[in-house]
């Protein structure tokens, strides 16, 4: 465990832990309990085998603090999600900037708050259930993010967006952000969650978000993370869905050195949809790790994953994806799929579709593939007058496509569409 983070807590706990009761601290110093007790996991536990935390481990992170020189309105251009008018929370340096965001017109029946405002009233917020090691250390320092509320039956038009910002001072540290978001019965919302680096900075960030899906409520959740390569990102995303509602889930990756996220679905009651789709793009030496767990813990339920990678350099792709069947969820219709395209000899894939089923009416599937680029379509584009590196482009575009196209806000698809192509070098 870094001494730098043990006498960091030590320094927040003897200042109060932040504002708020006497409870609040109490969690926060039970949180940090359970992470000093188990510390950074290692490669020894099945569940990071393949994440190299130990380069986390070894740095002595300090708590980020803001910035000498906070970003102007023009520098987050390039990273805000569609028109400028939707609703918007931005947080620099893991602390909420009213001055960069945009608030005004939520809709009757939506409430949108500072999570250290949250904290003040309800210290319960810091949830230290379905905890990971890096759950717990977030639950320790975590002072903002998002709270939000959607009443039942209320539409949300257009989607409200998250934006987690690191500065080029956050080198060498730690940033730690906690959201909640709550969507109740009948209601409709789509959200957007994303984690940028203005600079280079080595930074960690480990961020923790909880989403509850009421009863007949639909949600889109897109998480953007596109950091410093050279920084550092921990992601746990919760989610608990009632009856006959609806989360679709896409998940873009391609920033970091090492970015892990956690993404967990509890079906939790009958007739509930779940789709998740994710894509990562590596390169260089980075490590890009999704684990997935979907539980479908009652009857008559549907869930549909496709996850994508598209790996270049010498850069690492990890995929677990777990499906989990209780007795009790008879008729469950589960289908998870993995597809990786390597574009060069050093790039490699760990993948690990899994399946564990409990009743016996299911339908439930998975697969994983790992290949290269087809020859023959490259000869069919080159024999119509376009270059190799063009058709290596389009092509590698034509298969991320296939899982940017399932997201419902079409300026949010487009958005993220230009990101991947820009990524990829543009396609002419």
């Amino acid at each position: 465990m870094s001494k730098a983070l043990a006498e960091a807590f030590e320094r927040f706990s003897r200042n109060g832990g932040g504002e708020g009761p006497t409870e609040l601290l109490t969690r926060r110093r039970e949180a940090w309990g359970r992470f000093a007790a188990a510390g950074f996991p290692s490669s020894r536990d099945e569940e990071w085998r393949f994440t190299p935390v130990s380069a986390i481990e070894k740095i002595s992170w300090t708590p980020a603090i803001e910035p000498v020189s906070p970003p102007v309105p023009r520098e987050l251009d390039p990273y805000r999600v569609g028109p400028p008018d939707w609703v918007s929370l931005v947080f620099v340096n893991g602390r909420y900037d009213a001055g960069l965001s945009q608030e005004s017109g939520l809709p009757a029946g939506v409430s949108v708050e500072p999570l250290a405002t949250a904290l003040a009233r309800q210290p319960a917020l810091l949830d230290l259930t379905e905890a990971t090691p890096f759950s717990v250390l977030n639950a320790a320092f975590a002072r903002d993010g998002a709270v939000i509320r959607v009443a039942a039956g209320v539409e949300v038009v257009h989607p409200i967006h998250l934006l987690f910002l690191t500065t080029a001072s956050a080198a060498a540290q730690t940033v730690q952000v906690r959201s909640l978001i709550v969507v109740e019965q009948g209601a409709r919302a789509q959200f957007v969650e994303s984690y940028a680096g203005l600079g280079d900075a080595a930074s960690f960030t480990n961020a923790v978000t909880d989403v509850s899906v009421g009863a007949g409520a639909w949600v889109e959740h897109s998480r953007i993370q596109r950091e410093s390569e050279s920084a550092y990102h921990i992601g746990l995303t919760r989610v608990e869905q009632q009856r006959d509602s609806h989360y679709r889930s896409f998940t873009l990756a391609m920033g970091g050195a090492i970015a892990r996220h956690d993404l967990r679905a509890r079906l939790a009651d009958e007739n509930v949809e779940t789709l998740l789709y994710g894509l990562y793009l590596g390169r260089g030496e980075q490590l890009v790790d999704n684990h997935t767990v979907i539980y479908h813990d009652r009857p008559n339920c549907r869930s549909w994953e496709v996850y994508k990678g598209v790996l270049d350099g010498k850069s690492h792709a990890v995929f677990n994806g777990k499906v989990l069947v209780t007795p009790e969820a008879q008729k469950t219709d589960a289908k998870q799929t993995n597809r990786n395209l390597l574009l060069s000899d050093g790039a490699k894939v760990d993948t690990k579709p899994q399946l564990e089923i409990f009743a016996d009416d299911v339908r439930c599937t998975h697969g994983a593939t790992v290949g290269r680029l087809d020859e023959t379509a490259f000869f069919y584009l080159q024999s119509r007058g376009i270059s190799r590196s063009a058709a290596k482009r389009l092509l590698t575009y034509a298969f991320a496509a296939e899982v940017t196209a399932e997201i419902a806000s079409v300026p949010v698809r487009e958005a993220l569409d230009r990101l991947v192509v820009e990524r990829l070098g543009g396609l002419e």
